[in-house]
Parts: C-alpha cells; sequence; structure tokens
C-alpha cells in the first residue's frame, strides 16, 4: 500500500509541477505547486478527520517523494510532456487510489458514513484543486471531465459496501478499479458532466 501510495504521489506531483512549468513559475515555484498537489489532498483529509499532524508531515517518503518528482519535471519537463497519454492513465490510478485510501481511512476514524464518502473525495480531488487556484486556473473537477465524480462514486462504493462488513481487500480493490476504468472511459469517450444552457445575452 505505501508503494501504491507513493506512486499516486509522484504522479500527482508531477501534475501540478507540470502546471508550475506551464505558468514558467521559477525552481521553487514549480516545487511548491508539484508538492502541494501532491500531499494537499491527503493533508486536508488528516486535518478533517484529527488525524495530526498529518501523515505527510511525519513520514518523509512523501514530502520527498513529491519534491524529487517536481525537480525531476522542471529539469526534463520536454520528456515529461511527452508522455501526456501515459501520465493520464496514471493519474487515474492515483484518483482511484487516493479516494478510495481516504475514505477508508475516514471510517477508521469513526467518521460517519456520509463524511466517510466527502473525506474520500477530498482526498483525491483536493490537490488538483489547489494546483488549479496557485496557477488562477477554474478548478478542473469544477467545470469540465468526469474526475469528481469518479472519485465520489468511488469513495461511496466502497464505504457502503464495508458499511455491510464485507472484507476490506474486496471492496478496496474494486471501488478503484471503479474510480480508474470510469476515469480512463469517460476521457476515450470524451464524457462531461452536464452544464447548464445559457442563452445568447442581450445588449
Amino acid at each position: 500500500m505505501l508503494v501504491l501510495d507513493l506512486i499516486g504521489v509522484a504522479v500527482f506531483a508531477a501534475s501540478g509541477a507540470s502546471a508550475g512549468v506551464a505558468k514558467r513559475l521559477d525552481l521553487f515555484g514549480v516545487v511548491f505547486v508539484g508538492m502541494v498537489t501532491a500531499l494537499g489532498g491527503g493533508v486536508i483529509r488528516d486535518v478533517v478527520i484529527g488525524s495530526t499532524p498529518p501523515l505527510a508531515f511525519t513520514d518523509w517518503e512523501y514530502a520527498t517523494t513529491a519534491c524529487l518528482t517536481s525537480l525531476a519535471v522542471f529539469w526534463l519537463h520536454p520528456q515529461v510532456d511527452r508522455l501526456r497519454r501515459t501520465m493520464l492513465v496514471l493519474d487515474a490510478a492515483g484518483l482511484g487510489l487516493f479516494s478510495v485510501v481516504g475514505a477508508m481511512k475516514g471510517v477508521d476514524f469513526h467518521v460517519p458514513l456520509v463524511g466517510s464518502i466527502m473525506v474520500g473525495m477530498i482526498t483525491g480531488i483536493g490537490g488538483g484543486v489547489i494546483r488549479d487556484v496557485l496557477t488562477k486556473e477554474i478548478p478542473v473537477v469544477l467545470h469540465r471531465e468526469i474526475y469528481a465524480s469518479a472519485s465520489l462514486l468511488g469513495a461511496a462504493v466502497v464505504v457502503t459496501v464495508t458499511h455491510f462488513g464485507i472484507a476490506r481487500p474486496v471492496p478496496i480493490i474494486g471501488a478503484i478499479l471503479l474510480v480508474f476504468g470510469l476515469r480512463l472511459l469517460s476521457l476515450y469517450r470524451r464524457w462531461s458532466a452536464p452544464t447548464p444552457r445559457v442563452g445568447p445575452t442581450s445588449g
């Protein structure tokens, strides 16, 4: 689980650092955005459920992985850009992992069912929202693509199934695969959440 968790951290750090490079931030800015993207969701989760200090601050592997990945993207960003399709696949896997593991941590800390689902979604999408705010973008999860919805669904499935007493490995793996598959399918089919119909303005 630690290895999978660190892979998710690396993928999200690369996502954040790439956004920083695109905005032409300096070295510190790129690394900072990368680390916040990778660790932000987990930090918010731990603070919300009362698991303090947050894991990202007490376990050196997390911050080190995020920092080294961000540095690598800063120096190697042309090569990273060529791996965009691979990064999307890894990002989908990270989303599933973080959403499900975050939801289960909420359950472990006796957060009520709905609260645990929300904790899972926050863990999955929190870092990306912070990344977009720091780079002056409307958060992707709020205006296009099936991203937050996939995270919420995966968290809801694993929390609900666990609530009825099914042994953990089965719902955890199933929910991660559900988020991963839904995210990739939505990218392939170009699905997006409904948006309001706005007529032409008069003036």
